[in-house]
């Protein structure tokens, strides 16, 4: 099997640990074990995955432009602050978790995939690494630059050192489209282009959702 190959000396939950900053640098391995139905190496996965998609939400409430004016209002301060952006994290890190995540197994079934739904989320979870990544990377140095005004409207955050940051926030979610177009490659054993047609139905059924959404 894939895990017990790729690290033959080590649990299944140390194993998939270690393939989180390796999703970064090799993922193709990564993506490649997926491919392993042995129960306990399924289920060593959840608290990595879990780990990635909060990290992930958190880095998108933090993106949002209500966090960059929340402490406008006198109700908050930087300790509610934070706990708004593990619960909104959370929140939004599991929406897209399965949101997405059914969007690429609707893309998968178009294309002529058996897997399951399951297997789908777990490549958007691996797949989310750079955005989670981001919030490490990008918080500590937004803070530094800008300090408060961070999460004031107005300030210093705005002009060119906001744009430099939100294009490296877009770099980063390019990064994580990326490897979720090597994940459906890997995981399904498909071209190119077949695993491209998977992404590309999946973010046209993102974008109806949204589109209804907004007519609502």
């Amino acid at each position: 099997m894939a895990s017990s190959t790729t690290h033959p000396d080590l649990s299944p939950d140390r194993a998939w640990w270690l393939r989180v900053p390796s999703t970064l640098l090799s993922p193709r391995s990564v993506f490649f074990a997926l491919r392993d139905e042995d129960p306990d190496d399924v289920a060593a996965r959840s608290e990595p995955i879990l780990l990635m998609i909060w990290l992930a939400g958190i880095a998108t409430v933090l993106a949002s432009s209500t966090a960059g004016k929340l402490l406008d209002d006198p109700d908050y301060d930087p300790l509610l602050l934070a706990v708004w952006a593990f619960v909104a994290g959370g929140i939004y890190g599991a929406v897209g978790y399965f949101v997405i995540g059914f969007a690429v197994f609707f893309g998968g079934r178009v294309f002529g995939s058996l897997g399951d739904f399951r297997r789908e989320r777990q490549i958007v979870a691996f797949a989310a690494a750079p955005v989670a990544l981001s919030v490490l990377l990008l918080l500590p140095l937004r803070l530094a630059l800008f300090g408060g005004d961070t999460f004031h409207a107005g300030g210093s955050d705005e002009g060119t050192g906001e744009t430099v940051l939100l294009a490296l926030q877009l770099l980063f979610v390019a990064w994580s489209l990326v490897l979720l177009l090597i994940g459906i490659r890997v995981v399904h054993g498909w071209s190119w282009l077949r695993s491209a047609g998977v992404l590309g139905v999946g973010v046209a059924l993102l974008g109806a959702i949204v589109a209804l959404f907004a007519l609502v």
